[in-house]
């Protein structure tokens, strides 16, 4: 069994350093952190929200609950879930949103890690920003294992279609859920690797497109765009109902609805 307070202390280091990134694009603007309890059990977390001029809005967030009951079962069996979640939504429609997410779950005497980050350009593609994302996932997931890669980024392809529309949400990642594979300490490198890597994929393309020129025109598309990736997150997202089956915080639950959209 992995040790609890390890990855307690792995994810709280993890979301300052994502923090901390983020904020270093702004002049000014800081995260606001807010803190919430559990209300089916122990524990909480943290919610931390940034609302800036290239960030338009940003959340990292934390938490860690345990309860007596498994969210969405009739069984009475202890659990225990703590992760950390990740949700941009950018100022400068050529600058895509991310999401990223990695969870740890312990259900009686059984445990397992899920986790994956992807990324949605708001209607504006560039071949050469899916490539590094992607080559930053491979090289990361190929260090531990060879068929890591493809396993996880179908696993992506098929979770972040959009049914009602037959179409992916975005241009893919990297998605597994339910991992162990016999081996959680070999697991558990793979999980950190993930999580190690996520800012490697994602800041380059930032660095590039948050000073891009873009029109009014532009603008509008993007928040076209951002309605698909509402209904996404509201009508199939695992997380969503997992989060809400759970007790959880609705505002932290909510966190990665974009700020403004158009249907």
């Amino acid at each position: 069994m992995i040790q609890t307070d390890e990855i307690i202390k792995y994810l709280k280091n993890l979301r300052d350093q994502y923090i901390a990134s983020f904020e270093a694009f702004e002049s000014e603007k800081r995260f606001v952190r807010d803190n919430w309890d559990y209300s089916k059990g122990t524990g909480g977390g943290e919610i931390s929200v940034l609302r800036g001029d290239v960030f338009e809005k940003a959340a990292v967030n934390w938490s860690c609950v345990s309860g007596d009951k498994f969210p969405g079962s009739d069984e009475s069996t202890p659990f225990f879930a703590t992760g950390v979640s990740l949700i941009t939504h950018m100022k400068n429609p050529m600058a895509p949103t991310a999401h990223f997410n990695i969870r740890y779950i312990k259900r009686g005497d059984k445990e397992w890690l899920g986790g994956g980050y992807d990324l949605t350009p708001m209607g504006f593609k560039f071949d050469e920003d899916t490539k590094h994302f992607h080559k930053c996932a491979k090289d990361t997931l190929d260090s531990f294992d060879s068929n890591l890669y493809t396993d996880f980024s179908k696993a992506a392809k098929e979770y972040f279609t959009i049914k009602h529309y037959n179409e992916e949400r975005g241009v893919g990642g990297i998605f597994f859920d339910h991992y162990n594979s016999g081996d959680i300490e070999k697991d558990m490198k793979m999980w950190k690797g993930v999580g190690d890597s996520f800012m490697n994929a994602l800041l380059p393309i930032y660095e590039k497109r948050v000073d891009q020129d873009y029109t009014a025109d532009d603008r509008l598309r993007q928040l076209k765009y951002r309605a698909r990736y509402v209904e996404f997150n509201l009508l199939y997202d695992r997380g969503t109902k997992f989060g809400f089956q759970s007790g959880g915080n609705p505002k932290a639950i909510l966190c990665s609805m974009p700020p403004l959209v158009s249907w």
